[in-house]
């Protein structure tokens, strides 16, 4: 099978970037390993989503159907049940995939995007000391059992993390008729959006433990009991501050990482901090032709902003396959300063810089009130100004190309402003 483009994954971000590659004279395969296309979104059926790309609020099935629907009413070309074994690079990429209905076969692709989405952190990533029973899992594991196969994971929950996932299930949870005991969180403020902390604990009277972990974990077969307790700010357990809890189930919300350990092969230039590729604004990664984009890039906050930025990757896509003349790229560094964790894209190519530059990144600290600002060449060329800032919340900062002094990097920085 010779293709155009291929596109790996087939939830919000791979049928968002395929929406927007569509074109008579491109052939795009969507290549998915579920059974349906929608991805992740499918299990979420709490609402909160649209409200950026479709005006209205709609649960996470609802949002992955409009996508589908328009999906399909392209007749773009798709595989389900496939999942992707292997893939090289030579003049073009050969992509091994694994079917169901088809086995094992090879599909050549010009281009490739990858939307694969991310993975959860287990209990092995993040060491929990104690006994090994049944019962501890990571949130999203159990919205699935939940949501979609219909069962229940336990009855008296403990949940580990405060992230968005853990955060709503929280609230799933207490509705179903489990009791949520509460949720510790080892840094001092949350890590899920400020909405879902009114709205799936307070709401329901669950406890939040901020600068708090699981210390140990007690369980014959089945988990029986944990103990948590405050931490310093060297995230070294306090002695004295021990609490217990009679739990059989908990609920790991710990963080996400971008799904793309089978592309290592590729040999693209990886960043330590988002842990999938570098790329420039057009979502190219260091290998020609390969695009990344969702949350295989870095995880968003908003399935919306997912879609948007997908979007683009699939533009940036169709103009590599239709542009057969590539001129030879100028990049430069973004680089992280005062206060920025992480900022994509972290290279610009000022060959091919002819749209605004969009930046998305995310503070490493909590700030009341501060102002982002853009430097080339130690001058200041933008401003933003910012309330309520949180490591939680991505933030998003627009250059245009004609503020740009020359072709030299840019340093982005967040100033605090004390009142």
């Amino acid at each position: 099978m010779k293709i155009d483009i291929a596109i790996i994954g087939g939830g919000a971000a791979g049928l968002a970037a395929a929406l927007s590659a569509h074109d008579e004279k491109i052939n795009i395969l969507v290549i998915e390993r579920e059974k349906t296309l929608g991805g992740i979104l499918n299990q979420c059926i709490h609402n909160g989503f649209g409200l950026q790309v479709f005006k209205e609020e709609l649960t996470g099935p609802e949002y992955a159907t409009r996508f589908t629907e328009s999906f399909l009413e392209k007749k773009i070309d798709f595989l389900l049940d496939t999942t992707v074994v292997d893939i090289k690079k030579e003049k073009d990429f050969k992509i091994t995939v694994s079917s169901t209905e088809k086995g094992i076969f090879n599909i050549e692709a010009k281009a490739v995007i990858i939307s694969s989405g991310c993975y959860e952190r287990t209990r092995g990533a993040i060491q929990i000391p104690g006994e090994r029973p049944k019962g501890i899992m990571p949130a999203g594991s159990a919205q699935r059992y939940l949501n979609m196969d219909g069962y229940l994971v336990g009855k008296r929950i403990f949940i580990l993390g405060s992230g968005d996932i853990g955060l709503i299930m929280a609230r799933r949870m207490t509705l179903e008729g489990a009791k949520v005991l509460g949720v510790a969180e080892l840094m001092p403020y949350s890590n899920g959006l400020t909405r879902n902390i009114v709205q799936c604990l307070h709401d329901f009277d669950i406890p939040l433990y901020l600068s708090h972990t699981v210390t140990d974990i007690k369980g014959h077969e089945t988990l029986e009991q944990i103990t948590i307790q405050a931490v310093d700010q060297s995230f070294k357990p306090i002695p004295g501050t021990e609490k217990v809890f009679d739990v059989d189930t908990l609920l790991l919300s710990v963080g996400l990482i971008p799904d793309v350990s089978l592309f290592d092969s590729l040999q693209m230039k990886k960043s330590p901090i988002t842990k999938s590729a570098i790329v420039d604004q057009h979502y190219e990664a260091s290998v020609e032709g390969l695009f990344i984009c969702g949350n295989a890039l870095h995880v968003h906050d908003l399935v919306d902003w997912v879609s948007k930025e997908s979007e683009k990757a699939g533009l940036c896509a169709k103009e590599f396959i239709l542009n057969k003349d590539q001129k030879k790229k100028d990049l430069q560094a973004v680089i992280v300063g005062d206060n920025i964790r992480y900022v994509v894209p972290q290279l610009i190519d000022f060959n091919h810089l002819n749209k605004p530059l969009e930046l998305s990144f995310r503070v490493s600290r909590k700030i009341e009130q501060g102002v982002f600002k853009v430097f080339q060449n130690n001058q200041l060329i933008k401003t933003k100004k910012a309330k309520y800032i949180a490591p939680a919340e991505m933030e998003m900062l627009t250059i245009d190309p004609k503020d740009l002094l020359d072709n030299s990097p840019i340093t982005l920085m967040l100033e605090e402003v004390l009142s």
